[in-house]
């Protein structure tokens, strides 16, 4: 906590600094707009750091200092035409400093600075930017080339997406949601998005699903104890990763089993670390997985009443290395009645 507060208090200090200066230099130079008339914005930068670079792009929720000359009578500040509050106190003829509202809007914007003032306005092209952009999920996890693949997340705004290393041409997109055709090359390489903001990749590669609104390479669901088992549950609260998610009611002491025995088992994945999937429960209990048919090495996890990732190592089932194949896997309750919802069920690389 107090690592915390000098933090801050040394950063009001440099910004009460960085005003000072501004407005000795104003006082000194005797040549204002009050008698000229003149009015210009000469540059934006930010208001904190130190770092006075000009800048042409700015976030919300963020101070900036606007210098030029003529700001005296300033009545108005308006970013994407959002009428911005500003503190008289911070304003000099040569300098204004002002926080960018939270809710200035930052697609289909004007992308302009505008500054009103007794004795005219000026127009400055400067651009809000969205907050960096949040990857949720994308389908299908195991899309072959040429599939068209859906991006789920927030601030999409217009987006670059790269898969692995290669660029891949968007085929549309809006803020929360990317279409883009897969390239070939693309197995087990993650997806990028990047924006004027930042970038963010996927913390799934694909092709490496076992479930992901549909399940792969599997013989069948079952188990004991278990009812109303519903394999493409859309409802969006229950769901984790694409469209659909496993919502099935259990008793104590059960087991919701998928069956993959067939031709070998599933493939493990080169490179696969483990097992991986998103869980939640009605409540707060304990899951068991039993992989295999390995009932000798169970493990357990604590699961909560929201979504959250869970990853069984190969050495949580005393393997030293990765199988070849997985033939089964059991979603164990403990002593209570409750209902399981399980998404994005694979490998982790």
């Amino acid at each position: 906590m107090k690592n915390f507060k000098i933090k801050y208090l040394l950063s009001f200090l440099m910004m009460a600094s960085i005003f000072v200066n501004i407005l000795s230099s104003c006082s000194n130079d005797g040549s204002g707009s009050g008698s000229s008339g003149v009015l210009a914005v000469e540059s934006v930068s930010k208001a904190v750091g130190g770092d006075l670079t000009p800048t042409t792009v700015g976030f919300a929720n963020n101070m900036y200092i606007i210098q030029g000359i003529g700001f005296t009578t300033v009545e108005k500040i308006f970013f994407n035409n959002t009428d911005t509050y500003f503190n008289p106190t911070m304003v000099t003829d040569k300098a204004i400093f002002v926080t960018i509202d939270l809710n200035t809007p930052y697609a289909n914007a004007s992308n302009e600075l505008k500054i009103v003032t007794k004795n005219g306005t000026v127009v400055y092209p400067f651009t809000v930017a969205p907050p960096a952009p949040q990857f949720k999920s994308y389908n299908p996890i195991n899309a072959v080339t040429g599939d068209v693949v859906t991006i789920y997340g927030s601030f999409f705004l217009n987006p670059v997406v790269t898969i692995g290393t290669t660029p891949v041409a968007v085929i549309s997109s809006t803020l929360t949601e990317i279409k883009v055709k897969l390239p070939a090359g693309s197995d087990k390489k993650y997806i990028k998005v990047s924006t004027i903001s930042g970038a963010v990749t996927s913390t799934d590669a694909i092709g490496t699903a076992i479930y992901d609104d549909v399940f792969y390479g599997i013989d069948g669901t079952g188990g004991w104890g278990i009812s109303n088992l519903l394999i493409d549950n859309t409802a969006p609260a229950e769901v984790a990763q694409g469209t659909k998610a496993i919502k099935v009611d259990i008793t104590s002491w059960s087991g919701f089993q998928i069956d993959m025995w067939a031709n070998g088992g599933h493939p493990v994945p080169s490179g696969a670390t483990g097992i991986k999937f998103k869980m939640k429960l009605k409540a707060d209990a304990r899951v068991r997985i039993i992989v295999g048919g390995d009932w000798g090495h169970q493990v357990w996890f604590d699961v909560k009443a929201d979504y959250d990732n869970y990853v069984v190592k190969w050495s949580d089932l005393g393997l030293a290395t990765a199988p070849a194949s997985v033939g089964q896997l059991v979603f164990g309750s403990d002593g209570t009645n409750t209902t399981f919802y399980i998404d994005n069920l694979g490998f982790q690389l």
